[in-house]
């Protein structure tokens, strides 16, 4: 399944963030306070082109049970993770 991360996401609640457009310096940064920002029950789509399986361990470490992760694409080139808030 592909998903484009350029087009806006129509889903009420679902917000999108495409890493690949931030610098790599601040992109950690911008990742845990886009996630901090997010309300229960909130989602973000995440979009970047690899797989950032230590960034997921720092997320798991840093927000616990507070945080779902669940991929949506893991194609080369085209990594697609749901960030979901637990309520």
């Amino acid at each position: 399944m592909s998903h484009d991360c350029s087009r806006p996401i129509g889903d009420a609640g679902i917000y999108a963030f495409d890493a690949r457009g931030v610098a790599k310096r601040f992109r950690h940064a911008a990742i845990f306070g886009a996630l901090a920002a997010l309300m229960p029950g909130e989602t973000m789509r995440f979009c970047n082109d690899h797989d950032p399986i230590p960034l997921l361990h720092q997320i798991g470490d840093h927000f616990g049970d507070k945080i779902k992760m669940a991929y949506i694409s893991r194609e080369p080139g085209e990594i697609v993770i749901d960030f979901l808030v637990a309520a």
